[in-house]
């Protein structure tokens, strides 16, 4: 079910996920999304690598206490190597912002991605092209 919210990132941060996500593959990848809203836009700007992270086949953890105050990180990225976009209870359960993006393997389009807000429902997705 789609929520009234959209939410836009570019077409390079896109390519940017993805080449991580191969690069570490087939250990999962965990980011920061920085970025703002406005109404129910939420724009991703940035992609932040979390201090201390840890990575591995089947998770990715980020030690939250670690994280320094920055009120326009606005999610989080991590990638499910298997291929499969949906968001497990885990995930839910360690929400934090307020979006979810999830990029799948073979990581090569927007096919390979999804995003959730907290209740595990799936905004729109706008990939902006240069």
């Amino acid at each position: 079910m789609k929520t009234g919210m959209i939410i836009s990132i570019s077409e390079d941060l896109l390519e940017a996920i993805f080449e991580g996500a191969r690069r570490l593959y087939p250990k999962e990848i965990v980011l920061l999304l920085r970025g703002e809203k406005k109404k129910n836009l939420i724009m991703v700007s940035e992609l932040l690598v979390p201090p201390l992270a840890t990575y591995g086949q089947g998770f990715a953890n980020i030690p939250l206490h670690m994280l320094p105050t920055d009120f326009n990180i606005i999610g989080t990225l991590h990638s499910h190597p298997s291929g499969d976009l949906t968001p497990s209870s885990s995930d839910l359960n360690h929400f934090f912002g307020i979006m979810l993006m999830i990029a799948g393997f073979p990581f090569a389009n927007e096919k390979n991605i999804a995003v959730y807000n907290r209740n595990g429902k799936k905004p729109t997705l706008k990939v902006t092209r240069r």
